[in-house]
């Protein structure tokens, strides 16, 4: 037995000294490994990515299965991961595993809580993106026969979710997660767009009006009639009845609650969903005190600009000025707002190269918000395709054009488009060096930090020479910080939505419309509001820790550089980037 026991040894040892060992190529071949088989189970990302293989399909993101398929998925590469120790990595590399780990590590924390049992809400939900590739002005392409046949496949497997989304929101009603009442209110008008007499008035329908000139007569012909089928028979019906279901059974179960500490298991949620969004470990409390701080600091910089305009009077009555001063309320046509900021654009060219040394090539444009979500939306940016075929895109929502105010175009147009935005989303998907993983890695701290980072590059820019215009910058930091005070009060300190409207209100020049869908925003999806400022904060203790460090070795180009070059990253691992860039230096 003693013999038969030493030989099992030997052969296990002769194994193990003949294995491969793995290598650095034997990592970069896992990262795409990974990626591809994430591709794979999500499917929707390639057709944004403005890859066509998956523009067919569409899982159901709310079924049993496809939950066991990502868990499965998951663990599968976290223990893959474990298996390429550091010191075979490069520098690079290092990081690399660093974002995958994190990636899989906050996916299966995510599993943890019922988040879907709200599935549908008013401004982040699935319905709305769908709805946006359902026009033929999003990511879906309708350029060939094959394309429309595509999308008639993969809208049933919309019509599936949506059956979910009802099964789910049901399931909800039972376990007491539900959206709060004022939210139901704001999707069933949207649902209500989604039910038309006819097929020609739908949204669905906007394809078969663009149906371009290559494609031959009868093939018009047979999909014309197929989405009208498409949308009388099953489209429109399922709308109805998730529309009655919401309306009745839904509306009556929601609840008057505004934040998600009233849930079970709610507050859980929240540090999970702050860890998510800010990439940090920071408690409720602690974010609350630095927003009210920041509140406090970005108030005393407006009573600056107030009385260089000469207004007389309090900080709220210069609020009320600004809301409804004529000047700043110039157009009589939407097409104006967008030629505005075209000539923003043209105006921070010349200084763009001063301070960037990294610039994209990928297009962009301005365009107007979709009418069908103009109604609940904010100014967004919305990628281009990896390719290069589809531009960015900054989409503006004017819903009346006689009341829209310009005091914070400047600023939005920084962060939304020019350097904000456009530059850091773009970069990291131009960057060749980068793994496919990392070329549409999201953290909000790092992406809405940075494009909120970019609004204080204002002057350096050649803008805010109006002071109206600065003090747009300035209200729209305030709006930020204020996100911390309102996001916390409402997830952990039972605040009300009209407390969370009310100090919005005291605090910064919004509308009170606008004001209050904010703080709607914020119910939906808690934390997401808090990264913004986090990780601007971050980003600019950096630059001045780097200026202060380096003195007149200090380059702005090359700090930007630095910052952008990698992608999205968490905050720690940015800081640890900026200080390697340092001490290189020294």
């Amino acid at each position: 037995m003693k013999k038969l026991l030493l030989l099992c040894l030997a052969l296990s040892l002769t194994a193990c000294s003949t294995a491969p060992k793995k290598t650095a190529a034997d990592f970069d071949a896992f990262l795409e490994e990974a990626y591809q088989a994430n591709l794979e189970l999500y499917r929707l990302p390639s057709t944004y990515l403005g890859e066509s293989r998956y523009n067919d399909t569409l899982p159901n993101y709310l079924s049993d299965a496809f939950s066991a398929k990502e868990l499965a998925h998951y663990t599968k590469f976290k223990a893959e991961l474990a298996t390429y120790p550091d010191e075979i990595l490069t520098e690079d590399q290092r990081l690399s595993k660093a974002l995958m780990t994190w990636e899989i590590d906050i996916a299966l924390d995510e599993k943890k809580f019922p988040k879907d049992l709200m599935p549908i809400d008013q401004m982040w939900s699935f319905h709305l993106s769908f709805g946006q590739l359902a026009s033929g002005q999003g990511a879906q392409p309708f350029a060939t026969t094959q394309d429309y046949r595509n999308w008639l496949v993969r809208c049933e497997g919309y019509l599936a979710w949506m059956q979910s989304a009802e099964d789910k929101m049901r399931e909800g009603i039972e376990k007491g997660w539900v959206l709060p009442t004022a939210l139901i209110e704001k999707v069933i008008p949207q649902l209500e767009q989604m039910i038309t007499a006819t097929a020609e008035e739908h949204l669905f329908y906007a394809p078969i009006k663009n149906l371009p000139e290559s494609i031959a007569t009868v093939e018009k012909e047979e999909l014309t009639k197929a989405y009208t089928a498409l949308i009388v028979d099953k489209v429109v019906p399922a709308y109805q009845q998730l529309h009655d279901f919401m309306v009745n059974e839904y509306k009556a179960a929601g609840r008057s609650s505004s934040g998600f500490s009233a849930l079970e298991g709610g507050e859980a949620y929240y540090q999970h969903a702050i860890k998510r969004y800010t990439t940090t470990n920071m408690k409720p409390d602690e974010i609350h005190k630095l927003g009210l701080d920041e509140v406090a600091r970005i108030r005393t910089e407006m009573e600056e600009v107030k009385l260089a305009v000469g207004f007389e009077g309090d900080l709220m009555a210069f609020f009320d000025h600004v809301r409804t001063h004529a000047p700043l309320m110039p157009f009589d046509a939407p097409q104006q707002v967008i030629d505005n900021f075209n000539a923003i654009h043209q105006k921070i060219i010349p200084k763009v190269n001063k301070l960037f040394s990294l610039q994209p090539k990928t297009l962009f444009e301005v365009r107007r918000t979709e009418a069908f979500r103009e109604a609940s939306a904010s100014a967004e940016y919305n990628s281009g395709s990896m390719d290069g075929s589809r531009p960015g895109i900054f989409y503006v929502p004017i819903r009346d054009v006689t009341t829209y105010n310009i005091h914070q175009d400047e600023d939005l147009f920084l962060h939304e488009a020019i350097p904000g935005h456009h530059f850091q989303i773009s970069l990291q998907q131009e960057n060749t060096q980068l793994p496919s993983f990392r070329k549409n890695l999201w953290y909000s701290a790092y992406g809405e930090g940075w494009a909120l980072y970019t609004e204080s590059l204002g002057k350096e820019l050649g803008l805010y020479e109006d002071p109206y215009q600065y003090f747009g910058m300035l209200a729209a930091e305030m709006h930020r910080a204020i996100r911390l005070v309102v996001d916390t009060g409402l997830h952990a300190k039972g605040w009300t939505r009209e407390q969370a409207i009310q100090y919005s209100l005291e605090n910064e020049s919004e509308s009170e419309v606008k004001i209050t869908s904010e703080i709607e925003r914020y119910m939906a999806n808690p934390g997401q509001a808090l990264s913004y400022k986090i990780g601007q904060l971050k980003i600019r203790q950096l630059r001045r820790q780097a200026q202060e460090s380096l003195g007149v070795q200090f380059d702005i180009r090359e700090f930007h550089r630095v910052v952008l070059e990698s992608g999205s990253m968490p905050l720690a691992l940015l800081e640890e980037k900026v200080n390697r860039w340092m001490n290189s230096l020294k």
